[in-house]
């Protein structure tokens, strides 16, 4: 494991060791849980992009998409267990 030197303002350092007294955990735990979860947002959230980046090529090269309001139709009637005619791709 590395080390990093990390310069924060007085007010923020004593912030973050009264949250982290209140979590029960060291100043140094709780900055490394701060860091792994803002880390995990940010990865979700590049894979979330890049889904809608793909999605739109997808839309673009062949111009197809679903009526929202009949795919939300559509599964809600199948939770309920019942038939549902699957909404169909229109071209845009």
């Amino acid at each position: 494991m590395s080390t990093t030197t990390l310069k924060l303002p007085d007010e923020l350092k004593e912030r973050i060791a009264d949250a982290a007294a209140d979590a029960g955990k060291s100043p140094h735990a709780f900055m490394v849980e701060a860091l792994v979860a803002q880390t995990a947002l940010a990865e979700r959230r590049k894979t979330f992009v890049g889904a809608a980046h793909a999605a739109a090529q997808e839309i673009a090269q062949y111009g197809l998409v679903y009526d929202a309001d009949e795919v939300f139709g559509y599964l809600q009637e199948k939770l309920k267990g019942k038939r549902a005619k699957r909404p169909k791709a229109v071209k845009l």
